[in-house]
């Protein structure tokens, strides 16, 4: 739990103390009632794991299904109208913005064929997800990927790209520095 919170602390110039953190921060009370509705989830007792993420929902306003697969150090932003559908995989590292879907493809006829079929993405470790973007497939977003703000992603993403615009387009690079919504030095702008 420490690591968690020091993760989002070096994340977030907002974050002021690990206990303002615990409080306040929507995206944690969802991780942390996301490893109770797993546990359940695995444990198949499926209806209670499903009450508990919606009442994660409720309370946070950001909804994981049971089923998806979380790594270490998930830092949801403000959070609300977060998706995380239920074949979802996370890596390690993962920021992402409010407003951001992790979503499927697939019509909502013969639910019955895709039941346990990867349906939705999966994100490499050190991800960034920028505020409103919609991820949607079963497909990969390879590591250290920023995904811009808005953006569209239906094919994979290679590793270290910045995806920006509808359809998504790599348009270069993504360097060590943590930036956001996914600027490249060549666009970013500096507040004076």
């Amino acid at each position: 739990m420490n690591n968690f919170l020091q993760s989002i602390i070096e994340r977030d110039p907002a974050a002021k103390s690990k206990l303002s953190i615990v409080l306040t921060y929507p995206g944690v009370k969802a991780v942390f009632f996301h490893q109770i509705a797993h546990f359940f989830c695995l444990a198949k007792f499926d209806l209670v794991a499903r009450i508990i993420s919606q009442f994660s929902r409720f309370l946070t306003g950001i909804e994981i299904h049971p089923r998806a697969k979380i790594g270490k150090n998930l830092f949801i932003d403000h959070g609300m109208g977060v998706v995380i559908g239920e074949t979802s995989e996370i890596g390690d590292n993962v920021t992402i913005y409010h407003m951001a879907t992790l979503g499927g493809i697939s019509p909502s006829i013969n639910s019955k064929e895709q039941r346990l079929t990867k349906r939705h993405p999966t994100l490499k470790n050190n991800v960034v997800v920028g505020s409103g973007a919609q991820i949607l497939g079963p497909i990969t977003v390879g590591e250290n990927s920023k995904i811009g703000a808005n953006a569209v992603v239906t094919k994979d993403v290679p590793d270290n790209a910045v995806m920006v615009g509808i359809p998504a387009k790599n348009v270069g690079i993504a360097n060590e520095e943590f930036k956001p919504y996914g600027l490249t030095p060549e666009n970013d702008t500096k507040l004076d």
